[in-house]
């Protein structure tokens, strides 16, 4: 016997909410901020590499995030999105917005106690623009990730009489139609 449909509920992921983000940030920073403030004179000088690295998959983020939305929504030219793919990007998506959250937070900690500190340590000035790069290239990533995550997003199905909108009947015989030639 099988219970109604709404007391059994179909899997789905379900969008990130931005207070889970801001959550995690705040907490990242708070930490950041307590262990760099006792331990920074025993730190090694904060590096270019990460924040680089967090700008770079940022930007790869925005560019999957348009090219994954053009081809939903069968712009002209593009070939149908890969179901599977769609799925790998979401969770993609997923686990990028909350490291970048995290980095954000860390980033953002660092460079405030640095920002607090640039009187009194000469190391202070030199760690500051790789912190507010990382801070930049964190919330980027973050951003970068939520748009990814967004263009997933099944569409909602087509009225019966708009053959241009996505997933419309006469479209999917076409590309069945062309799959086959």
């Amino acid at each position: 016997m099988s219970l109604p449909d709404d007391r059994n509920p179909r899997p789905s992921v379900q969008p990130t909410r931005p207070s889970t983000l801001v959550v995690a940030g705040l907490g990242a920073a708070a930490l950041s901020w307590l262990l760099i403030s006792r331990l920074y004179n025993e730190f090694p000088d904060i590096p270019w590499l990460p924040a680089l690295t967090l700008l770079g998959l940022a930007a790869l983020e925005f560019a999957a995030a348009a090219n994954t939305k053009a081809r939903i929504d069968r712009r002209k030219g593009l070939p149908p999105v890969d179901p599977l793919l769609v799925a790998k990007y979401v969770v993609l998506a997923k686990a990028s917005a909350l490291a970048g959250a995290l980095f954000a937070g860390v980033y953002g900690g660092f460079s405030v106690w640095l920002l607090t500190e640039i009187g009194r340590l000469e190391a202070a000035e030199a760690d500051l623009p790789p912190g507010l790069t990382g801070l930049v290239g964190a919330v980027a990533l973050t951003i970068g990730a939520l748009l990814l995550e967004r263009a997933c997003r099944v569409p909602p199905p087509p009225s019966a009489g708009d053959p241009t909108k996505p997933g419309h009947a006469d479209e999917r015989e076409d590309d069945q139609e062309q799959a086959e030639n």
